[in-house]
């Protein structure tokens, strides 16, 4: 069974830091590219950041600086290092597998003073 399962989320307060987990298992994590979204309340769900097999990654606007993006293929593990965060970070964080179109079931991060 195919499977990425998020976790690390919390509760912050603004200019602090977290990083997000996610594990796969199921499918040939070192061939696959992988993603993280994000859903907000009252939001549509929007991509954060992705990293593809080959190494190459992108961002959103919103997060460039202040988050990163890796993975440990050894570990079927993909991060997302997140700094400086601001009240507007505060959503519902998924992984998502992309070209499987396979979803984890979130992870929250709540920034708040």
């Amino acid at each position: 069974q195919v499977q990425v399962v998020e976790s690390g989320g919390g509760l912050v307060q603004p200019g602090e830091s977290l990083r997000l987990s996610c594990t796969g298992s199921g499918f040939n994590f070192g061939g696959a590219n992988m993603a993280w979204y994000r859903q907000a309340p009252g939001k549509q769900r929007e991509l954060v950041a992705s990293i593809e097999y080959t190494g190459t990654i992108n961002y959103a606007d919103s997060v460039k600086g202040r988050f990163t993006i890796s993975r440990d293929n050894a570990k079927a593990t993909i991060y997302l290092q997140m700094l400086s965060l601001e009240l507007e970070d505060t959503a519902v964080y998924y992984c998502k597998i992309p070209t499987l179109e396979v979803w984890g079931q979130g992870t929250q991060v709540t920034v708040s003073s």
